[in-house]
């Protein structure tokens, strides 16, 4: 069966950077489109950025768009998340998504299976 498995959280001061990992099995890793979602405290599930396979093609949400990247490495099964310049509103538990297509259609929540989650806290 599908398993994510998210590291690389905890808390920073605002300004601050975080890289999250997420490794994936169970799926052939580089046929599948991959991507982040979130959810703060009290809030639903946030989409906040999608990789493709094959293309490597990238989309995120305006409110992480230029200070988050996201990336792949498809010998290491793995998709990262790199966080610039956090802010206390991103503050939430992150998970890595599967796609069960090629694509990562920008906003989509649409993913076959989550992660667990890692939390990252940003505090003043």
């Amino acid at each position: 069966q599908v398993q994510l498995v998210e590291s690389g959280g905890g808390s920073v001061q605002p300004g601050g950077s975080l890289r999250l990992s997420c490794v994936a099995s169970g799926i052939t890793f580089r046929s599948r489109a991959m991507g982040w979602v979130r959810q703060a405290p009290g809030k639903g599930l946030e989409w906040i950025a999608g990789i493709n396979s094959a293309d490597g093609a990238r989309n995120y949400a305006d409110s992480v768009k230029g200070r988050f990247t996201i990336s792949r490495d498809d010998a290491k099964n793995t998709v990262y998340l790199q966080m610039n310049r956090l802010r206390p509103e991103d503050t939430a538990v992150y998970h890595c998504v599967v796609y069960p297509t090629v694509y990562a259609w920008f906003g989509s929540l649409s993913y076959e299976s989550k992660g667990q989650g890692t939390l990252v806290t940003v505090f003043s």
